[in-house]
């Protein structure tokens, strides 16, 4: 291996004063100490979300097991999905009072693990116009719904006003065919969405922009 060593040397010398006379310029850049901050805080903001999806799962196991909730992580962020059933009479915007439990578990998480990220709450239905309930539409039912979320966590001092957003989707993000029951079933749905901090997602993109220059 030592006889080797110096041929290797002599190579990459050669190499270097090639490219130099071909006038290509060779940099050699430290990340700067801004980037690295910002990527620092990025791993630990994706740290905050990882700990409250498993702590979720973990208080939220019962009603993960019997398919009434469910938590992924997204791109969007970390979003737990209620069934709206679980929250909802049919065709109501009331909150059931079994649902109260089951929302302070995810509010118990939004206080303490990620107590610094917003939290947005959107409403959605399956395609099945409103006839009965008095609803103008499945837009009026979806952003009730999230409203009546919105207002409980906030009535309760569960968390803070300033960090809730509320939005009703109607019918027009399914996630299964309104074409069966089972379908229409999972569009029916409250999600509540823990948000990544946007100015992190933009130090990514800066970040990978710049190494790729």
């Amino acid at each position: 291996m030592r006889k080797n060593t110096p041929v290797l040397i002599i190579l990459i010398l050669m190499v270097i004063v090639t490219l130099t006379s071909a006038g290509c310029t060779i940099i050699f850049q430290k990340g700067r100490r801004s980037d690295i901050d910002k990527i620092t805080n990025l791993k630990t903001q994706l740290t905050e979300l990882e700990r409250a999806k498993l702590e979720l799962e973990e208080r939220l196991k019962n009603e993960i097991d019997d398919k009434e909730v469910k938590i992924e992580m997204l791109e969007r962020g970390l979003v737990i999905t209620f069934v709206a059933e679980v929250l909802f009479d049919s065709g109501k915007a009331k909150l059931r009072d079994d649902s109260f439990p089951k929302l302070e578990k995810v509010a118990q998480v939004l206080n303490t693990t990620v107590r610094d990220l917003n939290v947005g709450i959107e409403g959605h239905t399956d395609n099945v116009p409103i006839k009965y309930s008095g609803w103008k539409s499945n837009w009026e039912l979806s952003s009730a719904r999230a409203m009546s979320v919105l207002h409980y966590l906030v009535d309760t001092q569960l968390v803070s006003p300033s960090r809730l957003s509320g939005t009703g989707y109607g019918e027009y993000r399914p996630v299964a065919s309104n074409d069966t029951v089972q379908g229409k079933q999972k569009n029916r749905r409250v999600e509540i969405v823990i948000l990544p901090k946007a100015e992190k997602q933009a130090a990514v993109s800066a970040y990978s922009e710049e190494n790729l220059k």
